[in-house]
């Protein structure tokens, strides 16, 4: 049977770098699940990936037998229980890796500094340092919120297509959660344009009343992130937004290159 183009260039890659070509082969297609939504067929990973069914049907049935992956009654295949409990662990290691980052933020703006991720349709808050100022916002880490809202999901979101931007809102809804809420999704629209044209995201009083959130995404970040400042509105002014973003902005690309280095060690 000739070997396909895709077939040969991974046991290249493999070759190269020493690894083991299915446990590649399988990371692959659970990102390429993820990518899709969670849930596809074989006949679409095939097509993605560029690998012959046979071998997909056979790595996906090692995977359902761990619990990675599960088969839909649809035959379909769906993202498995056990990668939460990764996933979880997975979001705690990132948060203290970021800690040194969010800490120098606090340092340089004087506010609150937080991590966020985007988990489906949903933020979650995997970090914070809190300001050293007795009026101070407070986030818990492990909350959840919709992205509309907030200055952390702009700046995940504004990389997004329209089209899948407008399928989350349709999923989620847009609640207003103060009066300054946008709730409309031709509005989210043009807030995220903003966000691409400005390089950073403002959540005005959206969020809370009296709070004023920074955020920008972490640029070629393993997994979607943004890491924001938050503060009551009257520190958080205009002129403290021109010099509070360039420093945003420097921490976002320095804690970029400590998640794709190798090992822990590098984020000090």
């Amino acid at each position: 049977m000739p070997t396909s183009s895709a077939s040969t260039s991974d046991a290249a890659k493999t070759a190269n770098s020493g690894g083991v070509q299915s446990l590649e082969r399988a990371f692959d297609l659970l990102e390429r699940m993820a990518d899709a939504g969670g849930e596809v067929g074989l006949s679409e990973l095939s097509a993605s990936s560029g690998l012959p069914l046979p071998t997909i049907h056979r790595l996906m049935r090692t995977l359902v037998t761990c619990g990675y992956v599960r088969q839909q009654p649809n035959r379909r295949y769906a993202l498995g229980p056990r990668l939460i409990r990764l996933g979880e662990s997975a979001a705690r290691l990132l948060g203290t890796w970021a800690r040194p980052h969010l800490a120098r933020l606090v340092e340089e703006t004087g506010e609150t500094a937080n991590m966020a991720l985007l988990d489906g349709d949903e933020i979650v808050y995997v970090a914070q340092v809190p300001s050293k100022h007795s009026m101070r916002m407070f986030t818990e880490v492990g909350r959840r919120v919709l992205p509309h809202s907030t200055g952390v999901g702009k700046a995940l979101l504004a990389g997004s297509a329209p089209d899948e931007v407008r399928a989350l809102l349709a999923r989620t809804g847009m609640p207003a959660a103060t009066e300054k809420t946008i709730t409309t999704p031709d509005v989210f629209l043009a807030a995220l344009e903003q966000v691409r044209r400005q390089g950073y995201a403002v959540d005005d009083n959206e969020q809370e009343i009296g709070v004023r959130c920074l955020a920008v995404p972490v640029p070629d970040s393993p997994t979607t992130a943004a890491i924001s400042i938050s503060g009551p509105a009257g520190r958080v002014t205009e002129t403290a937004i021109r010099r509070i973003v360039p420093v945003l902005q420097e921490v976002a690309r320095e804690l970029s290159q400590a998640l794709r280095s190798t090992g822990p060690a590098a984020s000090g």
